[in-house]
């Protein structure tokens, strides 16, 4: 792949283009502040100025790039055959863009949250774009002042009917009279009834729910004792209609999950988001102005393009990919360089009724197709062999893929068969220009460093109402290694520099095995549950959405609602040391002069999911400080003395693995010296004879 272009030819080219391939035809300005961040100035490139508004967009149903968008067809057109969008937009540059780095990183938003540079990259001179794609409306995505979304269509059957379809909505940890309004994971869900007779849904009850699927005690609660309705002790059942809430006749059971299956309709062509984010970039990349004569702000300034988004968004940008978005409509390439951060699957966004919220509890689509880069057998679930690159392959606009995660990921977000396929037999080759990197033992986005020998913090469980962790908070950061792997990327994409060489934990070398305790190599610990972490992980679960739902894409239409679960898939997680602390990842500081074990999982203490995985929260069992409180808790790791005598020992231990980190690329100098100051004046063993 040839990545490289000329400046000067790619300038003549922006000013020269035609504003039809872009296909956002008008751009409004809606703020600017100039200068902003109180009128800093940030390294060569000076200061900076802040722009937010809004792109009007619209697509031809027709063209081969489109057609992919589930349900665009169906969507009203406008005189010239084209459906319409808006997505906002936010831009962070230098006030005199000469001096900019021309490089533009383009965010994903994680549910409607603008996001800025941050001030690395305005040191660097980089040029900050972030726009709006999740169109559900709904919570944080409803369209207001500071945040980030997309106005797309509802669409319609052929005849101009109503479309409709089944949606399931969940309800954990209620008690009470108050009614309960429905969550996908921490967002409202973005669909109500049909009707509010509830004859026309049904509501059941589970007394468990295991990993895998399996349900036991379901009992279907009687049409005449819930209502969609708010109401509370002052305003008793049925309450006051709402096609938001449910109100129970006799009040929310905390030992019950409460599931609801109903008739919706009106969906929204959420996978126009897609189209929106490609086109949004293409403008501000090669545009001089709209067909209204309106200034592109970054026209002739964006050499290099770059992509990114972290959890749902790194989501957004796998599936992204694999859908083929990063062919432009005027076939080049779109970006560069994509970076899917803490991101392990393809969001769920391009079916009908979509949320793209979830993040892979029960039901939840995401998961489905190839997970993995280039291509490979999908023969356990039997699907053709397919990869994510091969879309962009056959357009020649595939970018160089930086990705890095922790073990959060492979435990609660279902991660490990994009290395191992789902056979889970064989390591899956990395295509050349894609680079890996396991960041051991470590939460979701990694925790909040320090070196603190009793962290006091409980681990909460992601998602509205799941519950605590048994363990503290996972503290190893991610922070560190993202500031080196971000210089890597950018003398990546912009010098051709290739990164450090990918790590993470492979079958070959041992260091990726079974989920089980014994596989693992894992140490009985106190505190942890008998035989734990066997059975703990959130396995891939083989999904049946129906005849009309495209399994390889994950777009299409669901008939099967909830979906029936053909069989759970093996799952394969790091091998630990005698400490229990992850091996196979990058070096970081925390993990090598460890002050405990570091578990990218966590028990949920009570609750329904009582004894089951945490979510994706991390753990943290700290080490003893002395021999003699290590054998008093039966505890077979080395004390916080046996390992490092004393402080001094450990700020020994410390600038050790910063020098390691440091010298295989993946800690910068100044971190390093950091990190060594914070250890130094920590309070490990001081005082220790």
């Amino acid at each position: 792949m040839k990545f490289r272009r000329s400046f000067h030819i790619s300038l003549l080219w922006v000013i020269a283009a035609s504003a039809s391939h872009a296909q956002v035809t008008r751009i409004v300005v809606d703020s600017v502040v100039s200068p902003a961040f109180g009128g800093a100035s940030f390294g060569a490139a000076g200061q900076y100025e802040t722009i937010a508004g809004r792109a009007f967009g619209e697509l031809d149903p027709g063209d081969r790039r489109n057609r992919v968008i589930t349900d665009l067809q169906l969507a009203p057109r406008n005189a010239r055959g084209r459906v319409e969008y808006v997505a906002t937009f936010y831009i962070v540059k230098p006030i005199d863009l000469s001096k900019s780095s021309h490089l533009m990183w383009h965010d994903v938003p994680n549910r409607g949250g603008r996001i800025t540079l941050s001030v690395a990259e305005r040191n660097f001179g980089d040029i900050g774009l972030s726009s709006g794609w999740q169109g559900d409306q709904a919570g944080r995505t409803l369209p207001r002042a500071g945040t980030e979304y997309a106005l797309v269509p509802i669409a319609h059957n052929a005849d101009g009917s109503p479309i409709t379809g089944k949606v399931v909505g969940r309800i954990v940890n209620a008690s009470g009279v108050d009614s309960k309004p429905l969550f996908v994971y921490s967002n409202p869900v973005p669909y109500k009834p049909q009707t509010l007779d509830t004859r026309a849904a049904t509501l059941t009850t589970h007394a468990s729910e295991s990993t895998d699927g399996r349900i036991t005690g379901e009992e279907t609660i009687p049409s005449a004792d819930w209502a969609w309705a708010r109401c509370s002790a002052s305003q008793p059942f049925p309450g006051v209609p709402d096609s938001t809430q449910i109100c129970l006749k006799k009040g929310f059971d905390p030992k019950l999950l409460y599931q609801v299956v109903f008739t919706s309709r009106d969906p929204r062509v959420l996978g126009i988001g897609f189209a929106a984010f490609r086109d949004v970039a293409t403008f501000f990349k090669t545009q001089a102005q709209d067909a209204a004569s309106t200034r592109n702000p970054l026209a002739g300034a964006v050499r290099w393009t770059a992509s990114r988004g972290v959890s749902q968004s790194g989501n957004f940008l796998r599936a992204f990919l694999q859908l083929g978005f990063n062919e432009g409509l005027d076939g080049q390439r779109v970006y560069d360089g994509v970076w899917p951060i803490i991101a392990g699957r393809r969001i769920s966004l391009n079916a009908r009724f979509a949320m793209p919220d979830g993040i892979l509890m029960l039901y939840q689509p995401g998961s489905e197709g190839p997970q993995w880069w280039g291509d490979w057998p999908d023969t356990a679930r039997g699907l053709p062999v397919a990869g994510i690159f091969d879309r962009c392959t056959a357009s020649h606009t595939c970018p160089r893929v930086l990705e890095h995660f922790g073990a959060a990921e492979v435990w609660g977000l279902k991660l490990s068969p994009e290395w191992v396929g789902t056979a889970g037999d064989r390591d899956i080759p990395l295509p050349d220009n894609v680079r890996r990197y396991y960041i051991p033992g470590t939460a979701h986005g990694g925790g909040r460093g320090g070196f603190d020998t009793k962290p006091s913090r409980t681990a909460v469980c992601p998602g509205t109402d799941y519950g605590v962790g048994t363990f503290v908070e996972d503290p190893v950061p991610h922070t560190e290694t993202v500031n080196a792997l971000r210089v890597h990327f950018r003398d990546w994409i912009m010098k051709d520099t290739p990164p450090p060489a990918s790590v993470w934990p492979r079958i070959a070398d041992g260091t990726l095995v079974d989920a089980t305790k014994e596989a693992m190599g894992f140490p009985t610990l106190p505190g942890l549950p008998p035989g734990a972490p066997t059975g703990l992980i959130n396995p891939l679960l083989d999904y049946d959405f129906g005849p009309g739902f495209n399994r390889v894409d994950g777009s299409g239409v669901p008939s099967i609602v909830p979906p029936s679960i053909k069989r759970a898939l093996p799952m394969k997680v790091a091998k630990v040391d005698a400490d229990g602390n992850e091996l196979g990842g990058v070096p970081v500081v925390l993990r090598d002069a460890p002050l405990g074990t570091y578990m990218g999982w966590n028990v949920t203490a009570s609750g329904f999911y009582a004894g089951q995985l945490c979510s994706y929260a991390g753990g943290m069992i700290p080490f003893a400080t002395t021999r003699a409180e290590r054998l008093a808790n039966k505890d077979p790791r080395p004390s916080l003395e046996e390992r490092y005598k004393d402080h001094a020992g450990y700020v020994d231990a410390v600038r050790t693995a910063a020098a390691n980190a440091v010298k295989r690329g993946f800690l910068l100098p100044t971190d390093a010296t950091a990190l060594i100051a914070a250890a130094e004046a920590s309070g490990v063993l001081r005082g220790a004879p």
